[in-house]
């Protein structure tokens, strides 16, 4: 069970994944930081990214801060790195 660290920017124009060349993960949200829209927002773009259920990503922490801890179940790290690799720069 993979377990991400990233950092969530909310506002922006479109969602989008990107994976810095020291291999840092920043997720851009296009819903805002507010009544929990741009956490559900990650969590369903992220399922959506590694093609599992909604309900297997977990947000464990950084509910109310910009870097969070997410975790991905059914998803093998080889899976995993493979669902990354279009994202990297």
């Amino acid at each position: 069970m993979p377990v991400l660290h990233l950092k969530a920017k909310p506002n922006a124009r479109t969602t989008q994944l990107v994976v810095g060349p020291d291999g840092s993960i920043t997720v851009r949200l296009k819903a805002p930081a507010h009544d929990g829209k741009a956490n559900a927002c990650l969590l369903a773009y992220l399922a959506e990214v590694f093609g599992v259920s909604k309900s297997s990503v977990t947000l464990l922490s950084g509910h109310t801060a910009p870097f969070k801890k997410v975790e991905i179940t059914d998803l093998t790290e080889q899976a995993f790195q493979a669902a990354l690799q279009p994202f990297r720069q």
